[in-house]
């Protein structure tokens, strides 16, 4: 199972990391992703991190340049540092995975199949 913890309410312009802690597999033989979903629309991706096989990372545009995904494969985690927040990055975040072994990202929405329960955050002055 996947624990997404680190949201939380920040000001525009500020800082949050969000973790996601694995359980029962080894991340790093798998596609690690981040998506995000606001009130009233769609989930979106926001990031992923390709297997260790590969390495590969994704960010979405709207993202590029102030969010940032990492492994920690000594601790089974998986981070998103998100800097330079703005109120529409504002979602509840989920990480999730394909455990498809040696895959790549990015990866369609319905290719995932292990998530975890989200973690809110808030951008707001």
């Amino acid at each position: 199972q996947l624990q997404a913890s680190g949201g939380g309410l920040v000001q525009p312009g500020g800082s949050l990391r969000l973790s996601c802690a694995a359980s029962g597999f080894t991340l790093d033989y798998y596609v690690i992703a981040w998506f995000r979903q606001a009130p009233g629309k769609e989930r979106e991706g926001v990031s992923c991190l390709s297997s260790s096989d590969d390495g590969s990372t994704y960010v979405v545009d709207s993202v590029k340049g102030r969010f940032t995904i990492s492994r920690d494969n000594a601790k089974n985690t998986v981070y998103l540092q998100m800097n330079s927040l703005k109120p529409e990055d504002t979602a509840v975040y989920y990480c999730t995975t394909d455990l498809v072994p040696g895959s790549s990202c990015p990866r369609g929405l319905y290719e995932y199949r292990v998530w975890g329960q989200g973690t809110q955050v808030t951008v707001s002055s």
